[in-house]
């Protein structure tokens, strides 16, 4: 539900969301109803049953020492089908939603723009909403670019948007 609550996020990033469980097929159909039924919630995303438990294996996403116990994991997969972040959380932890997104939304401006996003951006202790400017690749330019950056020594240096 969680998921579907911010579907058009996810969209607006140019993200489609999938869900996978090793339930069968008519578990995600009870699932399903039940969350429209008594939560008023239609899941819009198709949910795949991986019943025989042999994607959710390759992908770690069962539980060592738990049985048939999943782990729940994100994966976030760009267009050319690579896996870019991969979240694990045991049961007892909630995803978070937002890290999520911020998460997505990161690693598409890092794709864009040829930067780094900072712990917590967009609302580093340090630099705020800036970005990472990428390492010198040699030491002329590691030697010119508080020149061109602000920065806190050569090798750390950031930029706006």
């Amino acid at each position: 539900m969680a998921f579907q609550n911010r579907l058009q996020k996810f969209a607006a990033l140019n993200a489609m969301l999938v869900g996978l469980s090793v339930d069968q097929v008519f578990s995600h159909i009870k699932w399903l109803d039940w969350i429209q039924e008594k939560l008023g919630v239609n899941i819009e995303f198709p949910v795949i049953a991986d019943d025989r438990g042999e994607i959710a294996m390759k992908l770690g996403m069962i539980h060592p020492g738990k049985g048939n116990n999943t782990v729940r994991a994100v994966f976030l997969v760009d267009l050319q089908g690579m896996v870019r972040l991969m979240l694990y959380y045991p049961q007892e932890v909630g995803r978070n939603m937002d890290e999520i997104l911020r998460a997505l939304e990161a690693l598409q401006i890092s794709d864009s723009r040829g930067c780094a996003m900072p712990a917590g951006w967009p609302h580093n202790e340090l630099i705020d909403d800036r970005v990472i400017v990428p390492p010198a690749g040699d030491r002329k330019s590691a030697g010119t670019r508080l020149k061109e950056y602000e920065g806190f020594d050569w090798w750390f240096c950031h930029k706006e948007l």
